[in-house]
Formats: structure tokens, C-alpha cells, sequence
């Protein structure tokens, strides 16, 4: 069910893009501005994805496995900037950029812009579960290779790193898909990738069968992606996690403590000091307007009611894909999981009008409908909810449900009082970064949207695309704020906080009572 959700934009564009034939498909593709869209579109990807592995990795470990300064206040902080958009970023940036410069020739634009921008807010998505990870993993095999005569550094490229391979691999996925898909960013900084060609076209009305085209070399795209990211994870590769009773000892970097404090203090100054310099500037250059403030709380309201049903239906959908993935790993399993995976590279547009057809066609209740909406938020953002829930159930050992199921219990009692509890961590975390996510999109929510319904992202996009920055400050600054609340509870439910002086030792999960007393029976016995 789920995999056949995220395989509905694949389905369209394969009816679509036939009507035209292999002839009119290849005339579209084989031509200079296509290799010129690609190369740009696969450069940008893989340097912004390198430059989150470099950021995303190097503060994961600096805040849960060093002594840098306030490390309790960075460890919430370097998550924030995934609450902002990466269209807010865009516009913010540039309205800070022409403060200093009045010549074109000299604007904020262009690769190394979008480059810039897309690292600021996509390194999130790298340094969470690396950081969870890194919290996770047994300190045994680092304190045996430092006994070794092993040094810090060869510890940590040959033992620690090793270990939380999957957190790395999956963050980069993410980051490589986000910045593919990615169209407000490139669109607002002018640079050409298949995303922006894509919109275009569709906007313009001149030509969504080559719109269309493009699309479908996304798709290629990912799964070229999704190939190169399945062979190089490791088979069986899993992090320790649910039996770590203690937490490994933070390195002393001495007076280099203070380096890596300001190297995180630099980061954030971009990425979040930017964008509050410019929502000030634009607070207090102006009015809103009439009414201003009765918009933005419609505005809050429809952006809130849909996300939190984006949410809902994709948890709902994630949870069962996710549990095969990581109990009954296979062919079956992994071609489910690569399906989810599909739809989150394609742009939103491709995705709406996608759902658009779907619902004029096969599910016509549903049209004009906000649950339209929230399927359009669970194509999307399916592999959010997939990839928590696959990590938390990988984590939780599987021997406590072989031994409910030796005690007698049927296979939905050992779901519903074992596995269920034991991947609710998982769940709540999926729940929130899709619910974060969903609250940030925009192309898919122009489409989907019913009529007479706003959100803060499509208010914000009609303001500032005529020009009216007073007007579009109050909305970035609601849905910064909104958004940075499950970022919040997505960092303190992970457990990367330190506690005071130390970090808080993993607690264990809570499992059924009564099935918790048939196991030590069983031990007993």
C-alpha cells in the first residue's frame, strides 16, 4: 500500500510521457540544454551532499563525543536551521547580499550561492542521526583499539566511524534527494537545474510534455542513487544501541576545545543569523496591511490541519515498510523500501499535478479535498517516516520478540505489545520530521491545496514573488517558529542532549507488562 502511494508521480509520468513515444522522449533528452541541467543538477548534489558530511559528521561527533563548550545549547541549535525553508534561506540571503552590493553584476546568485545555501539547511539531515547514532553505539570496540596503542584519530576513522555507516549513508540519501528535488532555493539564486527547467515549463504552459521528460530523468536519477547507495551500505550493518548501559567518554581536545566551538558558532551565525537579520529588516519596513492578522491565523491554521494529517497518514503508511526492512531484510524488502524512496526526488509540481489526475480519475471523493493534500505530503516524505522507523526497529534486538513468540503469543499480540513499543521512538521521530517537512512545502501545496484554503508557505510565496517583504515577515517568521517545535522535540526525544556535565544515559524502552513477566518466566523456567 504504501510503496503503491509513493509509485502514483512514477505511474503518471510513464502515461504521460507515452502518449508522446520513445521518439519524442529521446528528442527531448538527448539535447545540450538536458547535459547542461544534468551536469548542474548531479554537481550541486554532490558538493552540497560532501559539504553536509563534512559539517553534518564533524558536529555530530563534536557534540556527543568531545568536551567543546557548551555543547548542551549546540547539540539543539545545529538542528534548528532544518525549520527553515529553503526558500525563506533563498530570499533572506539575497535581501542580505544587496545591502552590501548595488551591482548586478555582483548579485547573490548562481551555484556557488545555491551551493551555499542548500549546505546551511540540508546538514540537518546528516548530523541527526549520526548524532543519535554516535549517543548509540558501544564505546567497547573504541576503548579496545585505544588499548591497542590505536590514536584518537585512527580510532575514530577505523572504529567509531565504521560503526555508524548507516546513519551516514542515510543522511547523505537524504541530503542528495532534498537538494535534487529542491526547487524555491535554485529558482530564487537562478540556477538552471532540472527542478527549476521542470517548474518552469509548467508555469509557463509552453511545454509539459518536456517538462514531463525532465521528470522522468530524475527518476533515473534516483535510482542510479539508490543503486550506488544500496552497494556501498554495509550487509547487516547495525548500530548498537538498546543494550549500551554506558556512555563513552568524551575526548579532550584541550585548547582546540574552543576551535570547535566557534567552528559550530560560525555555522549557525550563517544559518540562522542571516535569515533573523533579514526577517527584522523586513518586520520593521512596513504594514502588513488590513486584516493582517486574521490571514496569518487562517494561514497557521491550514498549515498546521495539513501537516498534522500529512503526518498521520504517512506514519500510518511508513510503519509497516519500515518493519520489514529491518526484520526481514530481502529482495522484497529492499524493493519496497527503494520504491518509498522515488517520489521524494521528483519536484513537488510533478508530484501535484500527479495527484491532480489521480483524483479527478480514480479517487474523485478525494478531490479538493485536504486529505488530497496529506496523501501529496505522504508521497513526498514517505522515506522520512520509513527510514525512522526502520532505524529504531533495527536498534531494538529481535530476540524479544523470538521469545514472545515461544511463549505462545500470536503474531499481532507480539506486534502490539513488543514491536510496537519498542519502534515508538522511531515513530514519534518520523512523525515529527515529516510534520516539520510538510509544514515547509510549497510546489505540491500550491496544487493540492483545496480552494479558498492558504498556508503559511503559499502566503509567504505569493508575497514575496511580487516583491512585498513586509507583507511575507510575519508568515516566515510564524513558520519558522511553528517548524522549530518538532525540531526541538526531534533533538530532545533522540537523546544527543548531554545532561549536566555528562550525557543522560539511554533509557529502556517500556514493553507490555504482561509480556514482560511471560519473558523472565521463560528465562526461568
Amino acid at each position: 500500500m504504501a510503496t503503491a502511494v509513493a509509485l502514483i508521480p512514477l505511474v503518471y509520468l510513464v502515461l504521460r510521457t507515452g502518449q508522446g513515444g520513445l521518439g519524442a522522449w529521446l528528442e527531448t533528452v538527448a539535447t545540450e540544454r538536458t547535459a547542461r541541467l544534468a551536469t548542474t543538477s548531479l554537481l550541486l548534489a554532490v558538493v552540497v551532499t560532501a559539504a553536509c558530511l563534512l559539517i553534518g559528521v564533524g558536529a555530530a561527533w563534536l557534540v556527543t563525543r568531545s568536551n567543546t563548550p557548551g555543547r548542551r545549547a549546540l547539540a539543539v541549535l545545529m538542528a534548528l536551521p532544518l525549520a527553515v525553508p529553503s526558500y525563506v534561506a533563498a530570499f533572506t540571503w539575497v535581501s542580505v547580499a544587496d545591502l552590501w552590493t548595488t551591482d548586478p553584476g555582483t548579485r547573490f546568485e548562481g551555484f556557488v550561492a545555491a551551493s551555499v545555501v542548500l549546505t546551511l539547511y540540508t546538514y540537518p539531515y546528516v548530523y541527526l542521526p549520526v548524532a543519535v547514532a554516535l549517543v548509540r553505539v558501544d564505546p567497547a570496540q573504541e576503548e579496545v583499539a585505544r588499548s591497542l596503542g590505536r590514536g584518537p584519530l585512527h580510532t575514530l576513522l577505523t572504529v567509531t566511524l565504521p560503526q555508524v555507516r548507516p546513519a551516514i549513508a542515510g543522511g547523505a540519501l537524504l541530503a542528495v534527494l532534498y537538494v535534487l528535488a529542491d526547487f524555491g532555493a535554485v529558482s530564487i539564486l537562478r540556477l538552471d537545474t532540472f527542478t527549476r527547467a521542470v517548474f518552469t515549463a509548467f508555469s509557463a504552459g509552453f511545454n509539459r510534455q518536456g517538462a514531463l521528460t525532465l521528470a522522468t530523468l530524475l527518476v533515473l536519477v534516483t535510482v542510479l542513487v539508490l543503486t550506488v547507495e544500496g552497494r556501498t551500505r554495509r550487509a547487516g550493518a547495525r548500530f548498537s544501541g538498546t543494550h549500551v548501559t554506558r556512555p563513552a567518554r568524551a575526548a579532550d581536545l584541550g585548547v582546540w576545545r574552543w576551535a570547535g566551538s566557534a567552528a559550530l558558532a560560525a555555522v549557525l551565525l550563517a544559518a540562522l543569523g542571516v535569515p533573523a537579520l533579514s526577517l527584522v529588516r523586513w518586520m520593521t519596513s512596513g504594514t502588513s496591511g488590513a486584516d493582517a492578522v486574521g490571514r496569518l491565523w487562517d494561514a497557521a491554521a491550514g498549515s498546521l490541519t495539513a501537516s498534522l494529517l500529512g503526518a498521520l497518514l504517512t506514519m500510518l503508511l511508513a510503519l509497516p515498510v519500515g518493519i520489514l526492512a529491518a526484520r526481514h531484510p530481502g529482495r522484497l524488502s529492499r524493493a519496497l523500501e527503494r520504491g518509498a524512496y522515488l517520489a521524494h526526488s521528483l519536484p513537488g509540481v510533478v508530484v501535484g499535478l500527479s495527484l491532480v489526475f489521480f483524483g479527478v480519475t480514480v479517487a474523485l471523493p478525494l478531490y479538493q479535498t485536504t486529505w488530497l493534500l496529506a496523501l501529496g505530503y505522504a508521497t513526498l516524505f514517505l522515506p522520512l517516516g520509513v527510514g525512522a522507523v526502520a532505524s529504531a526497529a533495527a536498534q531494538a534486538p529481535p530476540s524479544l520478540e523470538e521469545a514472545a513468540s515461544a511463549l505462545g503469543r500470536s503474531p499481532a499480540e507480539v506486534f502490539r505489545r513488543v514491536t510496537l513499543p519498542l519502534t515508538l521512538p522511531g515513530i514519534g521521530a518520523g512523525a515529527a520530521l515529516v510534520f516539520l517537512t510538510a509544514m515547509k512545502e510549497l510546489p505540491a501545496t500550491l496544487l493540492l491545496r483545496p480552494t479558498g484554503m492558504d498556508t503559511l508557505a503559499t502566503r509567504l510565496w505569493s508575497a514575496t514573488a511580487i516583491g512585498r517583504y513586509a507583507e511575507a515577515a510575519p508568515y516566515a517568521l510564524v513558520l519558522v517558529a511553528l517548524a522549530a517545535v518538532p525540531t526541538w522535540l526531534i533533538v530532545r526525544r533522540s537523546g544527543i542532549l548531554p545532561a549536566a556535565g555528562e550525557r543522560e544515559p539511554l533509557r529502556p524502552v517500556r514493553i507490555d507488562e504482561t509480556v514482560a513477566t511471560d519473558l523472565l518466566e521463560g528465562v526461568k523456567a
